[in-house]
C-alpha cells in the first residue's frame, strides 16, 4: 500500500480509536525540557541516537513510533492540538504531504546549508538526514556490470524474462515509480510498468527477501535500495551479488530520504531546532553511515570506503517534496497489472 493511501487509511483508523478512548493528547504531556518526536523510522534503529541527544543536551526526548503515513496522518488529523514536535519521516513524500498542509515552520538558513539543496525541501520546510539509493542488485556468479544496461529502460527488453525479481507493494519502490512520472511522465511510466511485468518478474513482499534471492540465484536481478546487500552482509560476508548503479541519469538511481520538521503548533521550538541540528551533526551522520548504512547528506560527512560516493551516481534532478503524490502511481500498478 502507497503512502497516501496508507495516509489515508491511518485517518479512517484514527477516528475509529479515538471514539473509543485509545487516542489521547494527554498521553504525550511535556514538561518543559522535553521534546514530543513523532517518528516513523525503526525503533531499534534510531533510539541510541536519541539517547545520545538526551546525554548531550538534558533535554528528554519522548518518541512515539510508527509508520511514516500513519504518523503523518496523525499530525494532520490532531491539527494545532498535536504534542508532536517534530517529525522524523522515513520518506521525504510524507514531509511533502505536512509541507501542502502548511504543518512545518521555515528552519533557519544554517540547518538548510548543512545539506546540498535535492536533499531538502526548496522552500525550507524540511531538510533530509540520511539518503537511501535505488539499486539493482545483481548476482555476481551470473552477471557482471557489463551485461547490465545503461538505464532502467533496457530491462524491457524480452532477454531478461524470468530473470529479475521486484517488490511492488514496497513503499520505496513506490516512491521510485512516483518518481518515474515525475520524470517522464505518467505513459512512458506505464509503459516501463508493462514491458517489465510482459517479463514474468518473480514478487517478493520485502527488499530483504528480494536481496537474499538474487544471492541465491533464484533471479539475476532485481529492484532495491542499497543498504539492504550491506545489512545481508553483515551476517553473509560472501554474498554473491553486488549493487549497480544506471550509467544514465534515471529515476532508477533515485535518492530518497529520511528527514525532520518541526511542527508550526510546537511550542518547544529551539529545542526542535536543536535535535534537527543534533541529526545533522558529524557523530549523527557517522551513526547513520556505520549502522544504518544508509548515505550521510552532510558534505563534509564520510559515507565508509564500500559505498559508492553519491558524487559518483547519475542521480535525477526532482522535487522530493512531489514524491508525496502517490494516488497516480496506485493507479499505474493497477492499470499495469502489477497489484
Amino acid at each position: 500500500m502507497n503512502v497516501l493511501a496508507r495516509i489515508t487509511l491511518a485517518k479512517s483508523l484514527l477516528l475509529i480509536l479515538a471514539a473509543i478512548g485509545l487516542i489521547s493528547i494527554l498521553a504525550m504531556k511535556q514538561s518543559p525540557d522535553s521534546l514530543v518526536v513523532y517518528c516513523g523510522r525503526g525503533e531499534e534503529l534510531i533510539r541510541p541516537l536519541f539517547q545520545r541527544f538526551e546525554e548531550e543536551t538534558g533535554i528528554a526526548v519522548k518518541v512515539r513510533y510508527g509508520g511514516t503515513a500513519e504518523l503523518a496522518a496523525t499530525i494532520l488529523e490532531e491539527g494545532r492540538n498535536s504534542p508532536a514536535d517534530v517529525f522524523f519521516a522515513q520518506d521525504a513524500g510524507a514531509l511533502g504531504a505536512l509541507k501542502k498542509a502548511g504543518r512545518l515552520i521555515r528552519l533557519p538558513g544554517d540547518v538548510l546549508a548543512a545539506v546540498p539543496a535535492r536533499y531538502r525541501s526548496p522552500d525550507g520546510a524540511w531538510v533530509g538526514v540520511s539518503g537511501r539509493a535505488r539499486v539493482v542488485v545483481y548476482n555476481t556468479n551470473k552477471l557482471t556490470e557489463a551485461d547490465l544496461p545503461d538505464d532502467l529502460f533496457g530491462f524491457v527488453d524480452p532477454a531478461w524474462r524470468g530473470r529479475l525479481g521486484w517488490a511492488p507493494e514496497n513503499g520505496s519502490f513506490q516512491s521510485f515509480v512516483t518518481a518515474l512520472r515525475i520524470r517522464e511522465g505518467d505513459e512512458r511510466t506505464l509503459a516501463w510498468l508493462k514491458g517489465i511485468q510482459a517479463n514474468a518478474p518473480r514478487v517478493y513482499g520485502k527488499n530483504s527477501a528480494l536481496v537474499a534471492a538474487v544471492a541465491a540465484g533464484e533471479v539475476d536481478a532485481g529492484f532495491s535500495n542499497h543498504y539492504y546487500l550491506y545489512t545481508a552482509r553483515r551476517t553473509q560476508p560472501n554474498l554473491a551479488a553486488a549493487n549497480f548503479y544506471f550509467r544514465r541519469e534515471s529515476a532508477g538511481n533515485l535518492v530518497n530520504v529520511a528527514g525532520v520538521g518541526v511542527l508550526q503548533s510546537s511550542r518547544r521550538a529551539e529545542s526542535a531546532l536543536r535535535l534537527v541540528r543534533f541529526l545533522l551533526s558529524e557523530s549523527a551522520q557517522a551513526y547513520f553511515a556505520e549502522h544504518t548504512r544508509e548515505y550521510p547528506l552532510v558534505e563534509s560527512a564520510s559515507g565508509g570506503s564500500d559505498l559508492t560516493p553519491l558524487s559518483d551516481v547519475a542521480i535525477p534532478d526532482l522535487d522530493l517534496n512531489r514524491l508525496d503524490d502517490l494516488e497516480g502511481t496506485l493507479r499505474l500498478l493497477h492499470e499495469a497489472g502489477v497489484l
